[in-house]
């Protein structure tokens, strides 16, 4: 398709999506509404009504609406290509996938479980992430004989697909924001300008994107870092996440539908945030606000939505008595989302920030369709996990070759140590103050390769006290500790302090 063709099914698509929305009821209505008004005249209808529409700021909230839909809008393809592949361009990477028939066993095991029993010690998380990691691990792209490229070249990771991934020349181009001379919140120092008259300026800069209201400016914005007492308004500015009375009467809506009717799914949520938001410092307080989101999260069917751009598939069950008939087949949970050991960590931080449920939710659920589903779903997207472990493992084995060999050579492969960061996007690794600023840089920057590069940086920041130890153990006792590390120096001093 040529670069006109696919502009023009960008804009039928977000035309089309935002026709029934209830932005495009509240504009025609305004705009039906202000016809009563005198400076609109009949002969200039057209420019008056944009021109009112525009002053009251309805323009503007169109076009953040506009700005989430190209966000999280299936990529171009061709008309001619099958849905499958507009989820997953890769064969390899949708076979992956969970089969429908493992899904009915799980369904069928679940059922074992019964519902009538309170006692949690009977239920256990689906799947934890070294589960998880053990499939990456074995994924193999069938056209590529990676035999031919056994040489000092090769990889020596456990990711052995062939992706297009960035290396540091190219990740610099892309986070340019991020050098050593650009001012940062996350640094207390600052070459050229003193911190307090760098964050005096910046505050007054942040102040004005929220006043505003432009979500292309607060991305953008975010790049340098979130003021703590203006974070919660950016981050629900880049995501339009809004709080609008529709909004709140949503929450409510689902609120009433986990008070009316209990789901076996609501054991793992329970089981998951007894397992470990329950026992993080930071975050046991919330334990309240964790249920409350996850419970309505597991039944807003609209998060189905995000399954158009997911390489994964919702997973079914089929109403008793009738297993096997498609058409008794539901969709289980409703959300389509089935949560695993750590999932509740997603919500965790953003609990610092919105203390209105429906507020928190909003943001979360933005947060989750946008970013936090791909670090569970196998793709070939640069933003997924599989992508992420690669440029992990290849951008330490380039730029440390004697640490990654070390390791390795010990039996301590530094992804087996990584990857519970990187498919938390560090949530419960980090101190809350560094883990915001690193998720300041996933909204601003609209990526989650972020985490990889800080993945890489952790281990060049312990090579000394890696290149020591002998054996897995004492690899992840080293690194056991993330809690008192400044992520953004880290990650200026990887990817622009580093001799490439």
């Amino acid at each position: 398709m040529d670069e006109g063709t696919e502009l023009s099914l960008s804009i039928a698509q977000v035309v089309q999506r935002l026709r029934g929305s209830h932005l495009h009821s509240q504009i025609e209505r305004q705009a039906k509404e202000c016809l009563h008004q005198p400076e609109i005249k009949l002969e200039s209808l057209k420019e008056d009504v944009r021109s009112f529409l525009k002053t009251s700021g309805w323009e503007r909230k169109l076009q953040n609406a506009v700005y989430r839909e190209l966000h999280v809008q299936l990529p171009p393809s061709h008309p001619a290509a099958p849905p499958e592949h507009l989820k997953e361009p890769l064969a390899y990477m949708r076979k992956a996938q969970r089969p429908a028939v493992e899904q009915k066993e799980l369904t069928n095991k679940w059922n074992e479980m019964g519902t009538d029993e309170p006692d949690l010690s009977r239920f256990r998380p689906v799947y934890a992430p070294k589960d998880f990691l053990e499939v990456l691990i074995n994924l193999r792209n069938p056209n590529h004989d990676c035999s031919e490229d056994v040489s000092a070249r090769s990889h020596w990771g456990l990711i052995q697909v062939p992706l297009n991934v960035r290396d540091i020349p190219q990740l610099r181009r892309a986070y340019s924001e991020l050098n050593l001379t650009t001012g940062q919140l996350g640094i207390d120092d600052h070459a050229h300008m003193h911190p307090d008259l760098f964050e005096n300026e910046h505050v007054l800069v942040g102040k004005k994107v929220v006043e505003e209201q432009d979500s292309a400016a607060a991305q953008q914005y975010s790049r340098q870092g979130c003021p703590t007492g203006l974070r919660a308004d950016l981050w629900a500015l880049i995501l339009n996440a809004t709080n609008q009375p529709q909004d709140v009467m949503h929450y409510e809506q689902l609120k009433a539908g986990v008070i009316q009717h209990d789901l076996l799914v609501d054991n793992l949520i329970y089981k998951d945030v007894k397992l470990t938001a329950s026992n993080d410092d930071y975050y046991f307080v919330f334990e309240d606000f964790l249920y409350q989101v996850l419970l309505c999260f597991s039944r807003d069917t609209t998060v189905l939505e995000h399954f158009k751009y997911n390489s994964a598939t919702p997973p079914k069950s089929y109403i008793q008595g009738n297993m096997g008939n498609e058409d008794c087949a539901v969709v289980y949970p409703p959300n389509g989302v089935i949560p695993f050991h750590g999932f509740s960590m997603y919500v965790a931080p953003l609990c610092f920030l919105y203390n209105e449920p429906s507020k928190l939710y909003s943001a979360f659920r933005e947060m989750y369709i946008r970013h936090f589903f791909r670090l569970h779903s196998i793709s070939s997207s640069s933003s997924g996990i599989v992508s992420l472990c690669l440029q992990f493992e290849k951008l330490l084995q380039t730029h440390l070759p004697q640490l990654f060999y070390h390791l390795r050579q010990i039996g301590a492969q530094p992804l087996r140590i990584a990857f519970k960061w990187m498919v938390r996007a560090f949530s419960g690794y980090l101190s809350t103050d560094q883990l915001l600023l690193l998720w300041d840089r996933i909204l601003g920057y609209d990526s989650l390769e972020v985490v990889a590069v800080l993945a890489a940086a952790v281990f060049a920041f312990r090579a000394e006290n890696l290149m020591e130890v002998t054996s897995l153990a004492s690899a992840e006792a080293v690194l056991a500790d993330l809690s008192t590390l400044k992520v953004i120096p880290l990650i200026q001093i990887f990817l622009f302090a580093t001799s490439i």
